[in-house]
């Protein structure tokens, strides 16, 4: 925990809402409270990936069925400090893509998302917020993909302008998906 709480605290925001989500994240990391696992009912850890094609021209997106929307790969730390190990061993689960490769071991971005409350497992799940990292990845367009059923509901590489047109969460294309967008190409450029 302490490598990740150094990497957030070395993090250089790229935006204002990374600024504040920085403080916030370093506040729930540094109280004596479990934020790596799903114990914690009210904030927990995530780890995602923005997981790019070669050219930088799609995203690897998945249809998520709680959110009822396309979106990027990510899951629960549950335990794991390491969120890029966590973020790859989810692209591999939710999509089937094998051939990955980190683009940069440094957090791409920083987010304190909110979940609305939910079914999962048959199983109320309340609102609350997971405290994201993400990463930055590349894969190959050829590998095969699949569905994780209990998950999604649909995987595909989604041309980057069209990804606007699938995706249903508002705050989340508005805020987040164009932060990255931005982020990626210049990430791509040098």
């Amino acid at each position: 925990m302490k490598k990740l709480i150094a990497d957030i605290e070395n993090y250089i925001p790229f935006n204002e809402q990374e600024v504040s989500d920085k403080k916030v994240i370093l506040n729930w990391l540094k109280k004596d409270i479990d934020v790596l696992t799903r114990n914690n009912t009210d904030a927990h850890l995530t780890g995602s990936a923005w997981v790019v094609s070669q050219d930088f021209k799609k995203i690897l997106m998945v249809y998520h069925n709680i959110f009822d929307s396309w979106a990027w790969i990510g899951g629960h730390a549950d335990g794991d400090s390491d969120l890029l190990r966590v973020a790859i061993k989810e692209v591999k689960e939710e999509s089937g893509v094998e051939h990955i490769e980190v683009l940069s071991p440094d957090i791409f971005s920083l987010e304190v998302l909110c979940v609305d409350g939910h079914i999962k497992r048959g199983e109320y799940v309340s609102s609350h917020v997971h405290l994201n990292v993400t990463y930055l990845l590349s894969a190959s367009t050829s590998d095969c993909l699949r569905i994780k059923p209990d998950e999604n509901s649909g995987v595909e590489w989604v041309n980057i302008e069209d990804v606007n047109d699938r995706v249903t969460e508002i705050w989340i294309k508005e805020k987040i998906y164009s932060k990255l967008f931005k982020k990626a190409e210049l990430f791509s450029k040098g």
